[in-house]
């Protein structure tokens, strides 16, 4: 490697280093482009109705911060008074659950006690990886105040982005070398319309799932159902993993009354996860996003690894975004065009005028053609007439 080369190379190593610094602020900033992205497809809807940009906009931020307050002044506060119930009772049920597990423990032979698990060891192997996992968020969400200052910044980002897209995404376009620019505005195009279904979705699943969660709690007679049915909605933002952590708090709350109720809390929860997963997640999803469970949960475990908590709320959209560059420029535009004689080349995109199905591209032939060569005679008829070598003789 030459000087120049060693030069690219260290820049390369501080620009990677400088991103892994800051790679909280860059999920908050993720966070802001996919608000400022929603908004602005609901503000293209209201265009689409005659309206001009500027009310659009000024309207979709309306029904935005409408919303916001409306579920501030009717929902959080009965919300914040059964959560505080919350943290009295399940400590109460943890305890009550621990009471039950070590009677039946009394009641297995002696030969396999040793084999069965207890809620005191299994809380303490689980503790460290809790730790990691909410580590980083609560470094970053070290205080109140902090919290409000970050959720003030995704919102002014995600308003200011709203207002004027088109800048921002010429100056990130940009970025790459002119022959890759129209590309890269294609895959910008289909990761903003695919963001945009996939948070109508998402929206969507989650007020099922809370409506079906405090409506069944409330029918079990389950404390503080409301709050527990309104945490397991905003827990289904987070696929498989979130859904499992909603049970927890309703089966040890409904422990304080009856271990048969907890009984039908879990039976309740398993049959809205399937009622979510098997009809309403495939219908509402439907052509919109098209993500593969395996490789959803295998980007949750990495983004929270590597970003914390932050990474895990929002390994999905990072996932729909990832999936799009990773198959349109890594894929198709690198992968796809290595070998030599019969290649098969994608379309670019689903939104690129050209037919999408597979186009065969021949083999290049090259033809060797062999002249004989001209004698001096013919040399000088085929002079240029501006050749200053014609007239000396």
């Amino acid at each position: 490697m030459n000087l120049g080369q060693w030069i690219g190379f260290l820049a390369l190593a501080v620009c990677l280093y400088i991103l892994w610094q800051i790679r909280q602020v860059l999920l908050l900033v993720f966070a802001a482009v996919v608000l400022a992205n929603s908004l602005n497809l609901l503000s293209r809807r209201f265009q689409a109705a005659g309206m001009k940009r500027s009310g659009a906009v000024l309207l979709a931020v309306s029904c935005f911060l409408g919303a916001l307050v409306t579920f501030f002044l009717l929902i959080v506060p009965s919300f914040a008074n059964q959560f505080q119930d919350l943290i009295v009772l399940v400590p109460a049920g943890v305890d009550r659950l621990n009471d039950w597990t070590n009677s039946l423990i009394h009641m297995v032979p002696r030969t396999f006690s040793p084999y069965l698990p207890n809620l005191d060891s299994l809380g303490a192997q689980i503790q460290p990886y809790i730790n990691r996992l909410l580590g980083g968020s609560f470094a970053f969400f070290s205080s109140s105040l902090g919290a409000v200052v970050n959720i003030l910044l995704v919102l002014v980002l995600g308003l200011m982005l709203l207002i004027n897209p088109s800048a921002y995404r010429r100056g990130f376009i940009r970025l790459f070398p002119a022959f890759y620019r129209h590309r890269v505005d294609q895959i910008l195009h289909e990761c903003g319309f695919s963001l945009g279904r996939w948070i109508v979705g998402a929206l969507i699943s989650m007020s099922v799932v809370a409506v079906l969660s405090s409506t069944g709690l409330a029918l079990l007679g389950v404390k503080a159902a409301l709050a527990q049915g309104i945490l397991a909605g905003l827990l289904n933002f987070i696929p498989n993993i979130g859904p499992t952590l909603s049970v927890v708090l309703p089966m040890a709350t409904a422990l304080l009354d009856s271990p048969l109720k907890s009984v039908f809390v879990f039976v309740l929860y398993i049959a809205i996860q399937q009622f979510e997963s098997n009809l309403l997640t495939p219908y509402v999803m439907a052509q919109q996003v098209s993500l593969l469970p395996a490789a959803s949960l295998l980007a949750q475990v990495f983004f929270a690894t590597v970003f914390g908590f932050l990474g895990l709320a929002l390994a999905l959209p990072l996932t729909v975004v990832s999936q799009i560059w990773i198959r349109r420029v890594f894929i198709e535009d690198v992968m796809d065009q290595w070998g030599g004689g019969q290649q098969k080349r994608l379309a670019p995109s689903s939104f690129d005028p050209e037919p999408s199905e597979e186009v065969s591209v021949p083999p290049v032939t090259t033809e060797t053609v062999l002249h004989p060569r001209p004698s001096p005679t013919d040399r000088a008829e085929t002079k240029p007439a501006n050749d200053p070598s014609i007239g000396e003789n």
